[in-house]
Parts: C-alpha cells; structure tokens; sequence
C-alpha cells in the first residue's frame, strides 16, 4: 500500500486536470463516459476511494444518488463543501471495508482506487457483496511510472466473481487527461453475476467411408480454416442428441439423408484449439452408398468435396481433424487433443503429436500389448515396417535412438536395432517368431497391398497359391521384407 499522505495532498489535488475536472472539455469528456457505464435509470451509486468528490459531483448531476467515502478527513471535508446541497453523503472510511453496513447498491464506482489497497482481492469479494443483483462494479485504474494494476491482472482478479467484464481502454482519449498519455489506462465494468458452470460446445464430424476412402470437405468463406480439407462436421443445437445432430449436418453439408441406424460410434475426442475453448467432438462411421451419392450443398462454406484415402490422408487438413482420423484408423475410442496457445489451426506434420489417447474400462488380462522385433537395420526396418503398419491403419507411437513404434488401440509393434543383436539375419523357419498375421479390411484394400508392396521392401511369398497360400477359404497374403521377416495379410 502507498505512503502518500493523502490529507496533505488535498489542498493541491484538483489542481491535476482529471482530478478537479476545472476544464470544461476534460469535464465532458468524463461526463459521457459516466453515461455510457452507468445505468440509464436513477441508481444508488457508491464512490470509493471519492477524493475531492469530484466524479461523485457529475454522478450526481445525472440525476443518480450517491454515497462517497474516502478514509482522509481533508478529502471529505473538500467534497462535502463540492457536493453540498446535491443529496450526497459523505462518510470518512476505509474503501475497502467501507462504513455502509447492511446497505447495498446499484454501482461501486473506483478510481485510481484499487492499486492503493493492501488486499485488492479481498476488497473486490467484499465490493461484490454490496451490489444488488446485477449491479456494476465501474474501475478506473492503469499503470503509471511501473506502479499501478494492468487491466490483465484486475480482470484476472474479477475473474472469480464475474464473467462479464467489459474492457474500455482511456489512453488514447487526451481530453480525459487534459493532454496526451502513453502509459496504460483503462476502465472495467464488471457485472455482479456469479460465474457460469464450465459448458462446452458439442460438435459431430461424419466418417463416410467408400472402402479405403473418406469423404472430406475443403473450407471456405466461414472465417475459420478456410482452405483446408475437414470431414462434413457441425455443431449439436439446443435439445438435440449427438445421433440426431450428426444426421441433420449431414443432410445440410453433403445432401445425404442417413438413417440414424446407418451410424456407427468411431471415436469421441475433447479437444481445444490454438488460444481457444474445449469442446468435444462425436465422430461417426457410416458406410457410402452409391444410390444416394455426396454433393456439395453448402457450396458458401465449401469449395470442393472429396475422396480421400485413410491411410494417406493430405496433410492440408484441419489438425482437430487429422487427429481425430488418425485416431479412428489406431481404433482408439477417447483422445484428449489439445493445442498449445502456439500451434497452428492446420495438421503441421513435423510438429509434436497433441493426441492422447485414453484407455477404455476392459480387463487387460490376456490382451497383447506389443510386440518387439529386433532388426538388423533400423533406417530400413522404419521404411519398411512404418509403409505398411501405416497402410494398415497403426499410427506412429515411440521414437527414439534405436527404434520406433507404431500403435494401433491399446498394442503396438517396435522394432529395434539393439546393439546387442546376436545376429544380423532373420530366420523364420527357426524356433521363434515365424511370422505376425494381420488383418486387413477388405479383399480390394489387400490385392492393392500386394501390388504395392514391393516398391516398400516386401515380397509376395508363395505367388504361385496366392491369395489362398492359406486354404482354400482363406483369403490371405504371405509378405517377406528385407531383413526375413513375415507378415500374412488376412481379408474376411
């Protein structure tokens, strides 16, 4: 708290151009910013901290009613002569615990008040308690010289009380000031009205598959991503279920009129974007059906729709969406996705994964948790083995001097080049691991492994049985890499 002596300060107080409002172009200009922060009817008004009274003398003037207090028996002698004859009482107090006992008011009107006050938090909780419902709380404060409150640090401090504060900066207003100022000056107008419960918007984003493919929408005109590629997504309304909001969006964006029925939960994701809010997203899956195909209806919000395919996703895409995608190929079924302040809105490929994936209640016992392949070499087993656990849906998980990992749900595959790796060849006739078997969706994304496979290190083993290597009613491919290593590929 401050030192000055405010009762030798009194006699030259009003000499200051804001202090004794003499000038008749400062007087206005205080005058109608009084009219804009306070109420437009009769007010009971208390001015803590009044000084020479000279801001209660215009609240008065516009017709409100006004209690001053200020704890130097000089200032309240100079406003009692200021303010004679206008109804307003003034009382010799603390501001911050003010003698006003059981009475309470419409506005608590400080200026240059708080930053004097040994507990500002304490006196904001007992200020709060002496307004009406849905009174105001008026600060004029700033930071002069290094000293003073930032408008940050007070309305941090308003914080636990209110969530509407109104910020009006007054630096660039000379005539408040009676000339030019450069430091931090500003008004808060803080409502009494006790902080809301944390809510969240609720939003859908739709899973269309046409076998390895999704469905993906490029933005535009909305003022939010625009230009990159995002699955067909809205907000759930007022009383609308998650089911019901995700069939609506569908209709709007795509023309696509789903049965409810046709959706299949894939993922649910809280998420909060760069320097914004969470929110918590519902991904649904639904199949494509070429009788009813997608079109872009929504054409002021989106420049062109798109078939994509899941495992080779663009990286020009919105990174709540990315994420969420990526997720739903590692059958994850809850992520926590949070942006730092820095991060961008777009997918940034090289940038640090923001996705945490969150287990599900299921007894682990039995279930596998990761496999680990020693490897002769780790460049050509990250190619290799990164090409096709990606193709098959496994997201990069670990990396590090030795290895790397990639998981899918709640497993994961490493491959490590250890130095101490007894040999540098794989045999899988020998005892030990023979081969990994490993599903795929569906016959057509497994024949276009196979023809991909060799330009990533794999061979098709048994050629001449393909693709029954396995029996007759099995459809399956058998892939050899470099190192010896053996994958069988299995489509129902």
């Amino acid at each position: 708290m401050t030192s000055i002596d405010w009762d030798a300060a009194a006699d030259s107080f009003d000499d200051e151009p804001d202090h004794g409002l003499h000038d008749p172009v400062v007087r206005s200009a205080w005058a109608q910013r009084m009219e804009t922060w306070l109420p437009a009817t009769r007010s009971e008004v208390l001015d803590l901290g009044c000084g020479t009274g000279s801001l209660a003398l215009l609240v008065a003037g516009q017709g409100h009613r006004v209690t001053a207090v200020d704890r130097s028996p000089r200032m309240v002698e100079q406003a009692r002569s200021k303010l004679a004859g206008t109804g307003t009482e003034v009382l010799v107090g603390d501001a911050g615990h003010p003698p006003v006992g059981k009475q309470r008011f419409d506005v608590i009107l400080a200026r240059h008040m708080v930053w004097l006050l040994p507990d500002p938090a304490a006196a904001l909780r007992h200020w709060f308690s002496l307004l009406r419902p849905g009174g105001r709380l008026l600060l004029i404060e700033g930071v002069w010289d290094g000293t003073g409150l930032s408008a940050a640090h007070l309305t941090a401090l308003l914080g636990e009380h209110t969530e509407r504060v109104h910020h009006e900066p007054l630096s660039g207003d000379s005539r408040l000031w009676g000339k030019e100022v450069d430091d931090e000056r500003y008004a808060l107008v803080a409502r009494a009205e006790q902080p809301r419960r944390h809510r969240e918007i609720v939003d859908v984003h739709l899973v269309l598959r046409r076998g390895p493919d999704v469905l993906l929408a490029r933005r535009a005109g909305t003022g939010y991503a625009d230009g990159l590629l995002h699955a067909p997504s809205g907000h759930v309304e007022d009383g609308e279920d998650v089911r019901a909001a995700m069939v609506r969006e569908t209709a709007e964006e795509i023309g696509v009129e789903l049965d409810p029925d046709e959706l299949r939960v894939a993922l649910v994701m809280q998420h909060k974007g760069p320097g914004g809010n969470p929110r918590t997203g519902w991904f649904f899956e639904a199949d494509h059906d070429p009788a009813r195909p997608p079109r872009n209806a929504e054409p002021e919000k989106c420049s062109e729709l798109g078939w994509f395919p899941l495992d080779a996703l663009p990286d020009d895409m919105v990174a709540y969406c990315r994420a969420g995608l990526d997720g739903y190929r590692a059958e994850q079924r809850f992520l926590i996705h949070w942006h730092e302040d820095t991060d961008t809105v777009a997918h940034a490929p090289l940038a640090p994964r923001r996705a945490v994936p969150l287990p599900v209640s299921a007894p682990p016992t039995g279930r596998l948790h990761h496999i680990e392949l020693w490897v002769p070499d780790l460049a050509e087993a990250d190619a290799e083995w990164g090409w096709l656990l990606g193709r098959l849906g496994h997201v990069p998980y670990q990396r590090w001097a030795y290895g790397r990992s990639w998981r899918r749900g709640d497993s994961y595959v490493v491959v490590e080049q250890s130095p101490d790796l007894a040999a540098r060849t794989h045999d899988r006739l020998r005892p030990g691991l023979n081969h990994l078997a490993l599903h795929v969706g569906d016959r057509a994304a497994l024949d276009a492994l196979v023809a991909l496979a060799p330009g990533h290190g794999w061979r098709l083993l048994f050629p001449d049985r393909h693709p029954n290597a396995g029996g007759g009613g099995h459809y399956a491919a058998y892939l050899e890499n470099t190192a010896g290593f053996e994958v069988e590929l299995v489509a129902p």
